[in-house]
């Protein structure tokens, strides 16, 4: 799908009807189902201080269109970065009309957001039917591509770069999966199980039917403290149910009664499953659009380690990070990645002195699951590898 910009279009100082850099609303009236996304108060507080006067332009980015059409495949990081200079200052951009807007969480394919530069400051609305049509458009294709959520908005990022790992990272308590269901045999007595083989459980499933597949967690350590923060399952795959297991008796008088095991079918794995490997149930699936935004508060810390065997990462790679729900972070949250300085000497004394350079700034990252000590983020951008132990901030 192809993106259109009109440039310059006259501009009209009219009241910004929806949020700019995201703009997560619908239309009033629009027949699509909305799911109520909350809005915090500091992000209604801005938008209420903008409402009358808007942005200055040199917040905005320097190449902003002058308006823009929604299209299939947009993300609302894309749109957001199209119109600001710092993509998850949105709120900023958003304001009037809040007692229309249902949703501010939610846009659509084919709304026309329309860029107002008027007396020197910025607002943004939605097109009418009088502003006629587009004219001089210019025609880009996005670098990225994005899935509808199930009721026809867009997502706020790439989702097929999470969504896997909204089930395949997770952060166990010490000692959870040491009660859960277990594979206690394979098919025909085989060392490791395949995707559509079987393997033969025990323990309480709780109803459940379909399971992820987890081998022996492994602890998440504080690169500051040394604490450990959690245990990170380190993910199989999935199965599904097939039949239940029994408790047969037998025909020895006195004899204890045997046990049958419930039969599974390995659905899917990342590695092959064996005996030992805990199942636990695979959560609803959460794709709901999360607006992308600063903390409301200062936070920093490290990075505790890259998700999977690698020992360093790049863009749209899964970093955990040393800071969860009682640190105030958030899902949606985008925070700073900053690059270590590095020893050098200064050539310009006699005898030279050793110096450290500062930290760089250098990346961008987007939480999208949190815990209550660890979370877990997405690189969205960065200029170099990134390691354990690197340090974040807000952006």
């Amino acid at each position: 799908m192809n993106v259109r910009h009109r440039r310059g279009a006259a501009p009209r100082a009219l009241a910004l009807a929806f949020g700019a850099a995201t703009a997560w609303c619908a239309l009033p009236g629009n027949a699509l189902a909305q799911p109520n996304f909350p809005i915090t108060p500091q992000q209604r507080s801005q938008a209420q201080q903008v409402a009358q006067g808007g942005v200055a332009l040199s917040e905005l980015a320097p190449n902003a269109p002058d308006s823009h059409t929604v299209q299939r495949g947009d993300t609302l990081w894309d749109i957001s970065k199209l119109f600001l200079t710092s993509p998850w200052r949105w709120p900023e951009l958003w304001g009037m009309n809040l007692d229309q807007i249902r949703n501010p969480h939610l846009i659509y394919p084919g709304q026309v957001l329309v860029l107002d530069k008027s007396g020197g400051r910025a607002r943004l609305r939605v097109a009418t039917s009088g502003d006629g049509p587009p004219s001089g458009t210019v025609k880009l294709s996005p670098r990225v591509r994005s899935q509808l959520l199930d009721n026809g908005a867009i997502a706020s990022i790439p989702l097929h770069l999470i969504g896997p790992f909204l089930n395949e990272a997770v952060v166990f308590e010490p000692g959870e999966l040491d009660a859960a269901p277990r594979i206690v045999a394979t098919q025909e007595g085989r060392v490791m199980v395949s995707r559509g083989e079987t393997a033969y459980v025990r323990g309480d499933l709780r109803g459940a039917r379909d399971f992820r597949l987890f081998r022996q967690p492994r602890p998440l350590v504080d690169p500051d403290t040394k604490e450990v923060l959690g245990f990170e399952g380190v993910y199989v795959g999935t199965a599904q149910y097939v039949r239940d297991g029994a408790t047969q008796a037998v025909a020895a008088a006195g004899a204890p009664p045997v046990v049958v095991p419930t039969t599974f079918t390995v659905s899917s794995t990342r590695l092959e499953a064996s005996v030992g490997d805990r199942l636990s149930p695979v959560p609803q699936q959460d794709l709901q659009a999360f607006a992308p935004r600063a903390p409301s508060a200062p936070i920093g810390g490290r990075i505790v380690s890259i998700y999977g065997e690698a020992l360093s990462a790049g863009q749209n790679q899964i970093v955990t990070l040393n800071r969860g729900k009682r640190d105030g972070l958030d899902r949606g949250h985008v925070l700073a990645l900053w690059r270590a300085g590095k020893p050098a000497i200064d050539p310009t004394v006699t005898p030279r002195q050793p110096m450290m350079l500062p930290d760089e700034r250098h990346g961008l990252l987007f939480v999208f699951r949190v815990f209550d000590r660890v979370s877990y983020a997405l690189i969205l951008s960065v200029l170099d590898p990134v390691q354990a132990g690197d340090r974040f901030s807000q952006p």
